[in-house]
């Protein structure tokens, strides 16, 4: 049976409240750096997939790019909605379902917005919508946790008190998967959420990618767009261009 856990807690406002204190500043700067790093010319036809709220897409926007955000969330795409202007659309969209064909010069997937589904048919078919959505020069970014690291450094057990609401955190690694339970209790309601993220290394990208038409330009550990090292760094963070 199917378990799209993200439709329910990304559609929660728990899950923006657990994460509230994401640094925008982080957020910026990265976005900052990558720009300076490919040097797309003005006026480049951007995706930000599963995109949520547009934070990222309506940054890239104000820099003068075509962007068009999808999110799987009808919630998420409403409140990015709110920020649509001549550069800046957004869309609800599935990812695992084709978005348009040949279409962008860009395509980018932030924050470990990947890894989520239960068989690799499903994250190949996204790949493959990736690339079709691309012009044959096309270059495509994902940023993904760095499994390794994340796996050797697992936080058990823990408890956040956000707003009066605590949350009773537990994580551990299942059957591939970096899963994540959530817990909390409000209004007199005890309810449950869950993560479940792949633990995708880049072996497994760099097999996929082959599987599904591009080439690996290069690999970043960390928002600062450093080396990566598999034990040390922070993220995973690949760029891809369309191999035809």
């Amino acid at each position: 049976m199917r378990n799209d856990w993200f439709v329910d807690w990304f559609n929660s406002p728990y899950y923006d409240l657990l994460y509230k204190d994401r640094s925008e500043t982080e957020a910026r700067d990265f976005l900052r750096r990558l720009l300076d790093q490919l040097e797309p010319p003005k006026g480049a036809r951007m995706l930000d997939l599963a995109c949520g709220k547009g934070r990222y897409s309506r940054f890239l926007a104000a820099q003068g790019y075509e962007v068009t955000g999808v999110d799987i969330s009808p919630e998420r795409i409403e409140a990015a909605s709110s920020f649509e202007y001549d550069r800046l659309r957004f869309y609800q969209h599935d990812m695992r379902k084709p978005f348009k064909t040949a279409c962008f010069d860009y395509v980018f997937n932030f924050f470990t917005s990947f890894g989520y589904f239960d068989s690799d048919r499903e994250h190949l078919q996204t790949l493959e919508n990736v690339r079709k959505s691309l012009v044959p020069d096309g270059h495509f970014l994902i940023d993904y946790l760095n499994s390794p690291r994340v796996i050797s450094s697992l936080v058990k057990e823990e408890k956040r008190e956000m707003e009066g609401i605590e949350f009773a955190i537990s994580r551990q690694l299942e059957a591939g998967f970096i899963v994540k339970r959530i817990k909390l209790m409000h209004d007199g309601k005890v309810l449950e959420f869950s993560e479940r993220v792949r633990a995708f290394e880049l072996p497994d990208f760099e097999r996929m990618f082959q599987q599904t038409g591009f080439r690996i330009r290069e690999v970043f550990g960390d928002y600062n767009l450093n080396p990566y090292d598999r034990d040390g760094s922070d993220r995973l963070i690949i760029l891809c261009e369309v191999n035809f």
